[in-house]
């Protein structure tokens, strides 16, 4: 069985720098991350090369979002309308606290017991699975890798794939530890094994679920639909077979027609795991009619803002075109070393780097520091989100905030900087001083403050003279 799951709090009191060094020595998850880029990336470069138009795709997406939010509240409007004319009913929710409220208070009133949970990230985002726990529903998570992060009571590792951090050999361990009921020597060693067993655990909750709650990847203005997209069917038995089904996600989720939403799902899959389609994308419209012979009675969808109303109009609403793909985490170097975890939110990676300063606050001001900006991110994000520049921005106002003490290195650079005169003679008397300090070996003993940074990187020998001047000598013995 694994190590004990250490708190949200816990890990948030390490600190990016003390996670990601518990990351880089855990060998079972070096391991697990070692199969990314053979995975995710190369299934992703192999789907853009079957898809001659992705880029005009991407760009029409783009046009799409941008026009949902700025005439956000009529497409919202629309959406209500449309989805009681279907006989559903929305809720808006400002707090994580209201959201986990609204569904409790659901859950009560239909006097449920047990509750089929799909995958939804911002049912991660508000903790939904432990309040229900907590409030005595039994809900178990019947997405495959949700299903194996709740026996282990972790949060995510990856948007897109949960349990990647995961090796084979974990999740057998967890498996007959948990599932007390099956043979002890029952053979689990490949992922058709795994597959079978968890089936054969899960069909009885979808069976006894009076409740089932899922996610949306996006939302139908016209018609009130919401589209669940799941490479495991687990979705659609969450939404069809419970009398009561409930939809958790944001308005940012929103696009206008069945036609926005299937530009955008042409992207979504070759963007995520390398599909011209996933292998179930189902369009959900509103509570059972007299005609149907599956679906729930009761249909309702809860909107969560939690701070997104707050990126409109901001140097952040950017951001709000995510489509949750995880490409960026998929080709960042950083994730690829240190996993979803070490960020200490369900949100990882590039897009969890942005995301998660807005939603946590302080608590995770750290985050947009865990990149080398090498721009990859922004390059594969088919929703052409400058991921660099934001992380940029919420840098920079977490120097903002340090004082002019912390800052007082960078004022000096900048005014030296601004002064051509003063910066020639600084540097002819400077360069020779620090050219001679890098060749040093006990450099760290002489410039105790470099310590931390050159324990991972060489510091390059530096010339004694300027490239002014020596582009000046240059000239001059040339002439």
């Amino acid at each position: 069985m694994s190590q004990p799951h250490v708190s949200e709090k816990e890990q948030l009191n390490k600190g990016l720098k003390g996670r990601a060094h518990e990351a880089l020595t855990d060998a079972n998850l070096q391991k697990a991350l070692s199969v990314i880029g053979k995975g995710f990336v190369n299934k992703r470069a192999m789907a853009l090369e079957g898809c001659p138009q992705f880029k005009a795709l991407s760009d029409r997406a783009v046009a799409i979002k941008r026009h949902t939010l700025t005439h956000l509240e009529h497409y919202l409007e629309q959406f209500e309308q449309a989805l009681n004319a279907q006989g559903g009913q929305l809720h808006f929710a400002s707090t994580p606290g209201q959201a986990r409220d609204i569904i409790t208070q659901i859950c009560k009133e239909q006097n449920a017991k047990s509750i089929a949970k799909g995958k939804t990230m911002v049912g991660e985002e508000i903790n939904l699975t432990h309040h229900l726990e907590d409030e005595g529903f039994e809900c178990v998570e019947t997405d495959l890798g949700e299903y194996l992060i709740q026996l282990r009571n972790e949060i995510p590792s990856h948007i897109i794939a949960p349990a990647v951090h995961l090796t084979r050999e974990e999740i057998r361990d967890d498996f007959k530890t948990a599932h007390k009921s099956l043979p002890r020597d029952r053979e689990l060693e490949t992922p058709q094994d795994f597959v079978k067993e968890a089936r054969g655990i899960l069909r009885e909750k979808f069976i006894n679920a009076d409740v089932g709650i899922t996610g949306a990847n996006l939302l139908i203005a016209e018609t009130g639909s919401t589209t669940l997209v799941t490479n495991e069917g687990n979705g659609d038995l969450c939404s069809s077979l419970p009398n009561t089904h409930i939809v958790i996600s944001s308005f940012e989720k929103l696009v206008p027609t069945f036609e926005d939403a299937s530009t955008i799902l042409r992207l979504l899959a070759r963007s995520a795991t390398g599909q011209a389609i996933s292998t179930y994308t189902s369009f959900i419209t509103g509570a059972k009619r007299p005609d149907d012979l599956t679906g729930p009675n009761n249909f309702h969808v809860v909107l969560l803002d939690n701070g997104r109303s707050q990126m409109l109009g901001s140097d952040f609403e950017d951001m709000l075109r995510c489509i949750r793909c995880g490409a960026c985490l998929n080709h960042c170097p950083v994730y690829q070393n240190i996993g979803g975890h070490a960020y200490g939110s369900v949100y990882p990676g590039p897009m969890g780097a942005v995301l998660s300063p807005q939603f946590m606050g302080e608590k995770s001001q750290d985050l947009p520091f865990a990149s080398s900006f090498c721009g990859r991110c922004n390059e594969v994000c088919p929703m052409q989100i400058p991921l660099t520049k934001l992380m940029r921005q919420w840098r920079q106002k977490a120097t903002n905030k340090a004082g002019l003490v912390a800052n007082l290195p960078m004022h000096l650079w900048a005014s030296l900087a601004k002064r051509p005169r003063l910066y020639n003679w600084a540097m002819a008397i400077g360069l020779p001083m620090v050219s001679w300090v890098t060749k040093q070996k006990t450099i760290t003993n002489i410039i105790p403050a470099l310590a931390a940074w050159q324990k991972h990187r060489s510091l390059p020998n530096i010339e004694k003279k300027s490239f002014q001047v020596q582009y000046q000598t240059d000239k001059k013995n040339k002439e």
